[in-house]
């Protein structure tokens, strides 16, 4: 992986974060936090989507919804765990 796409993966991530944290208000783990779960999120549905045969298209902003849709995912399920 060369160092522009993982910089281009870290922004993507960044903004998939903040978005979440909006989509999922209440249930976020503030800015820095959903940061960090952007990050990880977009990692995820980077892995996982293409797998299921879920695409959204090519692009920047193809890539950021991806990723937000990863997030928001993410965010519910550590919600879930965080009740239990």
């Amino acid at each position: 992986m060369q160092f522009e796409s993982l910089f281009v993966m870290l922004i993507v991530g960044i903004l998939a974060g903040w978005l979440s944290g909006r989509i999922m208000a209440g249930r976020g783990f503030g800015l820095i936090g959903n940061i960090i779960v952007g990050i990880v999120g977009a990692f995820l549905a980077g892995l996982i989507f293409p797998a299921l045969g879920f695409a959204v298209g090519g692009g920047f902003i193809a890539s950021v919804i991806h990723a937000t849709i990863g997030a928001v995912i993410l965010l519910f399920l550590i919600g879930l765990v965080r009740k239990a």
